[in-house]
């Protein structure tokens, strides 16, 4: 068997040595077109703010030691077309000389780009996008000779490397043209709480502000020009989301869902015979809603590469969706959610209801306690649990995981109340803020009481 893999990352990588064990004697070959596989991505920011030392820290393995395992690696390679009919691709070498290579199974690993808008022109010095080592590099170099950053986005990107470059000593200013920072992350409640712990720290928030051009001189960037007027800077950073790179895909037959990414079934197939999807590229059904979702993250793809190789090396694995989880930290303010935002479940036209509560994310007479806050989301009626959203001190709000695993297996909010959760005064307060959360929640969304002694 002839396992040919596009994309040699988190899915491409997990994928291919996924496979190779299932099925030693099968061929497995991965092109990357760059020059990196097997790396932490996530951790770029972390480089350039300078908590991690070096970019060679985030590579996890190298070329070397995949083809030990005995996978062939093929860097500098870039698929540029798929013949389904034929099952086999085009593959352009770094020299430029084209070949045809056959599949029996064959799979898209091609992630996401980042989105430049119009007014990003390429070519002009100290602009910048943030998707893996090379452009990580690019803008270590420019920021070691810049005063002034402007950061346009303020998502995931954005926010960490709002923290990354102040720690570097520039001033910063973050644009957003949205009514709020982390507007696809959390209900406006919770952005308000990021956007002043971005200023609390020098950061320059602009919000309902929208990039409309670059400003250069020489051939270097000078600024911004904005709906509110000229902003000048050093370094501009584009953080205003990604695409999935699905041309191949197009190319091949293979159909796209209504997210524009690659439509997959939970073997990682695609709609055209021997062709599988997997990573950032690729649609996942979210649990909460049964929708089918983008939502590119790091574990979601490595999950789906392992799911992906098993079964094209002849196994039987299932991706089993995702709920939607996502962490970040800026300054002291960690930041967490999964399920769904009140707003989203309004979009859906769930009958949803929200609870709030704020407390300290240990026995506040305990030192160094610090402020918590929960939001809990249900479903009126039935009590099912929604989803929530947690800020606080960055050790604290993986309490998320908590509410992930109940998501997972569509949890009510009164079976997080009854979760026997650990206490002790350095970690919670004996009534754990998500089990007040949770017997609050029950109140709101009018569930009887299970339990007496919930608080």
């Amino acid at each position: 068997m002839r396992i040919l893999i596009v994309g040699g990352v988190a899915a491409g990588m997990s994928a291919a040595t996924r496979a190779k064990r299932h099925n030693p004697q099968a061929e497995v070959v991965v092109f990357e077109r760059g020059d990196y596989i097997s790396y932490g991505a996530c951790g770029l920011p972390y480089v350039i703010g300078g908590e991690v030392e070096s970019f060679g820290d985030l590579i996890a393995r190298t070329p070397e030691r995949i083809r030990s395992e005995g996978i062939r690696v093929r860097l500098r390679h870039e698929v540029s077309g798929v013949d389904a009919s034929d099952q086999s691709v085009t593959v352009q070498e770094a020299g430029g000389r084209a070949r045809r290579e056959p599949y029996d199974r064959l799979l898209l690993a091609t992630g996401v780009s980042p989105v430049r808008p119009d007014w990003a022109t390429p070519g002009v010095a100290g602009v910048h996008v943030l998707r893996d080592i090379p452009d990580g590099q690019a803008l270590e170099a420019s920021v070691k000779s810049a005063r002034r950053a402007i950061i346009v986005g303020g998502g995931y990107i954005g926010l960490e490397l709002a923290e990354a470059l102040r720690a570097r000593g520039l001033s910063v200013v973050l644009v957003e043209r949205g009514l709020d920072v982390a507007g696809r992350i959390l209900d406006p409640e919770y952005q308000r709480r990021v956007r002043q712990e971005l200023e609390r720290h020098g950061v320059d928030v602009r919000c309902g502000v929208e990039v409309q051009a670059l400003t250069a001189s020489h051939g270097r960037v000078t600024g911004v020009q904005t709906s509110a007027g000229l902003l000048r800077g050093d370094v501009v950073m584009v953080a205003v989301g990604v695409r999935p790179n699905v041309a191949l895909a197009r190319s091949a037959g293979v159909k796209l869902g209504h997210t524009g990414a690659i439509r997959v079934n939970t073997k990682q197939e695609t709609s055209t015979e021997h062709i599988y999807a997997a990573g950032d590229n690729s649609e996942s059904v979210q649990r909460v809603t049964r929708r089918k979702v983008h939502v590119p993250l790091g574990l979601t793809a490595n999950r789906m590469g392992r799911v992906a190789g098993v079964n094209m090396a002849g196994g039987a694995a299932h991706f089993p969706g995702i709920v939607g989880s996502g962490i970040f930290k800026t300054f002291g303010l960690g930041v967490a959610r999964t399920g769904l935002s009140q707003h989203e479940a309004d979009a859906l036209k769930l009958d949803a209801v929200s609870v709030d509560v704020e407390s300290t994310d240990h026995a506040g007479y305990y030192a160094d306690a610090a402020p918590i806050w929960v939001r809990l989301t249900a479903e009126r009626g039935t009590g099912r649990l929604l989803g929530a959203q947690i800020l606080g001190h960055p050790g604290s709000v993986k309490r998320i995981d908590v509410i992930a695993a109940l998501l997972h297996s569509r949890g009510k909010v009164h079976d997080l109340a009854e979760v026997d959760l650990a206490y002790a005064p350095p970690f919670s307060s004996v009534w754990d803020v998500l089990l007040v959360a949770a017997g609050q929640a029950s109140r709101a969304a009018r569930l009887p009481r299970t339990d007496t002694t919930a608080p």
